[in-house]
């Protein structure tokens, strides 16, 4: 009997036997290269026809995948065509002798080394580049590319850590939990497993000591799994069944606390189609409006009139409702050849979202002149903040372009811990806060978020983060409101967007903290609402004086975990 516990990314409680991704591609051995009196050219030429064989097959995973999913898989099949990649493995061959095999796994590294030294986002796509190498040389000696376990029976997928090419093409009728040994809480693994609903685990770093075949219980809410299956084991299972079954509703309206309290529960988006889909969930509105999206993945800066036409076409679908937009988030993982440094040496602590503004104004005020203009083609109501805020000077800055504009609200995203201890004086000079719980918690913690061997650190139930985010509402306390002019509190109001906010156990705590609005993946928004229902506002604030007490996260989690026996009953 054994049990091995891991970061609990997506809830559930399932009972299954285990199914292990097949192996990875034997790395062709260092001193591999062609017979003597080889065709070098000839064998250069194989190089470039399996990535296309490669790019063709993921092409047709693409086009059976659908929303996130398929993005991926279409941008790791551009990735496995890129010339910088099979060219450089030409070059390998033609001037060393090099098999195409080996020549491919040395420039894969190569290329997946460069990326790594670039940090953040450009980081994680070395993962995608080392899988694009892997299926190469696989399709170059005629061999099975690793993937998901084929088979009928529904099963627990077991991984060092999934591909994103996998991770799209997850089955939740097959693939019934997933757990993976490496990994972090924002991976891509991380981030669709929420969005399925799948229940999922990451950093069980001791999860394949469970041979194949083994009937394990996955608890995805505390991270555990055990191979010691009992009969309670199996009436959660059923019982968490039976919820998906029957899956709890959000009628909108704000979360209403035993007491009667409200609580804004709002939305995550990207564009118009998640707008879209925020509505149908009957979210209060939008949190926060990740404007970047406009901005991936171009050369050039989109035109103000691009803009203001993606604006309106996003605010059409929530007239009437609050719409948190973000500015421009570039930097870091998200890095724009037309903002951004690509050098920097360390991209998630340089210059990113609004200091980029420090160099090149006019990327902002064009974007906030689009966003004004849709706000006067619309009858929702955006409220716009700048991420990735230090001092007071450039809260007072983002905030005297917006006036100019007539954008009222403006508000900063609360990322730096600097930001939350000096909270008051930036709530003074602006109209609202929003925490970023994700980043938050990085820079508190010192912790890279992509890192799976630092997961245990990026949590926000790290007491550090949650007292930082009380000082926050403490500051927005002392620098009080105008109820009259932006329908909350008489405090400014401070709202939460990262993926804290979709958990119901830690959304308690926030909103025991003084946090007024939450902002989630709309799939959260009916356990949010229900887990808040059991707790009046006295109850919550005792069960964040706890969380903030404690002496690990650990800790934190368990003493709230205790007071919402709710917790339990959903399986969560």
């Amino acid at each position: 009997m054994a049990q091995y516990t891991g970061v609990a990314v997506s809830p559930g409680r399932v009972i299954g036997t285990i199914r292990s991704m097949a192996p990875p591609v034997a790395e062709p051995p260092s001193g591999d290269t062609l017979p003597e009196g080889s065709d070098r050219a000839a064998e250069a030429e194989r190089i470039p026809a399996a990535a296309a064989a490669v790019q063709g097959t993921l092409t047709r995973l693409a086009e059976r995948a659908a929303g996130e999913g398929k993005k991926i898989l279409e941008a790791t099949a551009q990735m496995a065509a890129d010339p910088s990649l099979t060219q450089t493995a030409q070059g390998f061959v033609l001037t060393a002798g090099k098999s195409p095999e080996r020549a491919v796994w040395e420039a894969g590294d190569q290329v997946a080394t460069m990326l790594e030294g670039l940090g953040g986002y450009m980081a994680e796509r070395a993962t995608d580049v080392r899988d694009v190498r892997a299926r190469i040389v696989a399709e170059l000696r005629g061999e099975q590319a690793p993937g998901i376990p084929e088979g009928e029976e529904p099963f627990v997928l077991t991984a060092i850590d999934l591909a994103p090419a996998d991770t799209a093409t997850l089955d939740p009728a097959r693939v019934i939990a997933l757990v993976t040994s490496d990994g972090g809480p924002q991976s891509h693994t991380a981030i669709l497993a929420r969005q399925l609903g799948l229940p999922a685990i990451v950093a069980a770093k001791d999860i394949h000591e469970f041979a194949d075949g083994t009937e394990v219980f996955v608890d995805a809410g505390f991270g555990t799994v055990t191979d010691d299956v009992t009969d309670e084991h199996h009436r959660l299972a059923a019982a968490w069944t039976e919820q998906q079954m029957n899956p709890l509703t959000y009628e909108g309206g704000g979360g209403v606390l035993a007491d009667g309290t409200r609580v804004q529960l709002l939305a995550n988006i990207g564009g118009a189609k998640d707008a879209e889909k925020a509505a149908a969930a009957n979210a209060d509105g939008v949190g926060l409006f990740r404007t970047e999206f406009l901005f991936l993945d171009r050369e050039d800066e989109p035109s103000v009139e691009e803009q203001t036409k993606a604006y309106v076409e996003t605010f059409a679908h929530l007239p009437g409702k609050k719409i948190v937009v973000r500015t421009i988030d570039a930097g870091a993982d998200k890095p724009l050849p037309f903002l951004t440094d690509a050098d920097e040496p360390n991209p998630a602590l340089g210059v990113r979202a609004y200091r980029t503004s420090w160099e090149k104004r006019s990327v902002l005020t064009n974007q906030l002149d689009a966003i004004a203009a849709a706000a006067k083609q619309s009858e929702a109501k955006p409220w716009v903040m700048a991420p990735m805020i230090a001092t007071i000077d450039e809260t007072e800055d983002f905030v005297a372009m917006c006036r100019e504009r007539g954008l009222e609200p403006a508000g900063i995203m609360v990322e730096t811990p600097a930001a939350a201890i000096t909270a008051d004086r930036h709530l003074a000079a602006c109209d609202f806060a929003s925490i970023g719980t994700n980043d938050l918690t990085q820079y508190t913690m010192a912790a890279d978020r992509q890192l799976g061997s630092l997961a245990h650190l990026n949590t926000p139930w790290q007491p550090s983060v949650l007292a930082l985010v009380k000082a926050t509402c403490d500051g927005a306390r002392t620098a009080g409101g105008d109820p009259e002019a932006f329908g909350e509190s008489a405090n400014k109001p401070v709202g939460v967007c990262g993926e804290a906010a979709g958990a119901p156990g830690i959304a308690v705590v926030l909103v025991g903290l003084g946090v007024n609005s939450l902002s989630m993946t709309p799939r959260s928004l009916p356990v949010v609402a229900k887990v808040l229902s059991t707790v009046t506002l006295a109850q919550a604030q005792e069960l964040a004086a706890k969380a903030v007490a404690a002496r690990t996260a650990e800790d934190a989690i368990s003493v709230v975990r205790a007071g919402l026996p709710i917790l339990g009953e959903l399986g969560l």
